[in-house]
């Protein structure tokens, strides 16, 4: 398979993408023509049809894999494709995996350590309800496919567990350093603080916002979610599930970032920061993932770090 960031300017291809989106528009002439986004694991490109009613361009649409045939140019700096013929592709002719962008890291691997900090918690009640969810097979194929963004970090196959587990490890480390936290309450905080993340996206290849997601937001997902199945643990301490939902709840930090309460204990406070600078780190690392070693270029203002960035340099 010819992979989308190995393509280059000048050639031909025949070869098989996810139609991640495809818009109706007009040239300035007024005559139609088709735009399309394709996807593979390795990144997306920009397409155009510009002859949409011609033979050879069989009926379409969004999320399905289509094999093109047409010329890979040049438009505004980046790489186009000039599609010629399309056709939906048939199951066989390709392998969903290559089409999504997945984790680096071992999907299983991640799981089982996540599955590992459960087994450390001391209080019965917070391991019986982490273990109602991530002992459950069903969810656990769920957890380890899903998403933790449609964009901004983590947006990828794996990424909602691997993000998971990197707020859980920030949070363990917090624990040990400062006595003042509750182990227990902030792993369990932790590892529950993104799971309406489940329901708040839809799972690959649309990975898009649903209904339940834009009228409530994962925030308020997760902690209804959590809330409904303590209520089915008898003798569940009343004080520690308000403690619990109250983490989730304030996990963002700031009311403007999208969290319903402000931090108002300890562990509220340390999930917060576990959670935005494994967010800030991957995001950093995603921004600079196609810059080469050595490269000191600044990139130009990202709006997300409110900054110009650039690599650090290897020198010692």
């Amino acid at each position: 398979m010819r992979f989308i960031k190995d393509l280059t300017e000048g050639e031909r291809i025949n070869e098989i993408y996810l139609c991640r989106k495809k818009q109706s528009a007009l040239t300035k002439a007024g005559k139609p023509y088709e735009s399309l986004m394709l996807q593979d694991k390795t990144g997306t490109l920009d397409a155009k049809i510009w002859e949409p009613s011609s033979m050879g361009i069989d009926d379409y649409d969004e999320l399905d894999y289509i094999w093109v045939q047409g010329d890979i140019t040049s438009f505004q700096g980046a790489y186009q494709l000039n599609i010629k013929r399309l056709r939906v592709a048939q199951e066989g002719e390709y392998i969903p995996a290559d089409y999504l962008p997945c984790s680096d890291k071992d999907v299983d691997l991640m799981y089982e350590e996540l599955l590992g900090f459960i087994g450390t918690i001391k209080a019965p009640y917070m391991k019986q309800l982490l273990l109602s969810f991530f002992a459950d097979e069903e969810f656990a194929n769920r957890f380890k496919f899903h998403s933790a963004a449609k964009s901004v970090h983590h947006g990828y196959v794996g990424g909602l567990l691997e993000h998971t587990l990197g707020v859980t490890k920030n949070c363990d480390f917090y624990a040990q350093t400062y006595p003042i936290l509750n182990r227990d309450l902030l792993l369990t905080a932790a590892i529950f603080h993104d799971i309406g993340k489940l329901d708040e996206l839809s799972p690959f290849p649309q990975n898009d916002y649903t209904d339940e997601g834009q009228l409530l937001g994962h925030i308020m997902i997760g902690a209804a979610k959590v809330q409904e199945r303590i209520n089915t643990i008898e003798g569940f301490p009343e004080v520690k599930a308000r403690e619990l939902i109250h983490c989730i709840l304030a996990h963002h930090g700031e009311l403007e970032f999208g969290s319903p309460k402000k931090p108002a204990i300890a562990e509220a406070v340390a999930l917060s920061f576990a959670d935005n600078i494994d967010a800030k780190m991957e995001t950093m690392k995603e921004a600079l993932g196609n810059v080469a070693e050595g490269d000191l270029k600044w990139q130009g203002f990202n709006r997300l770090f409110d900054s110009n960035i650039r690599k650090t340099s290897t020198e010692e």
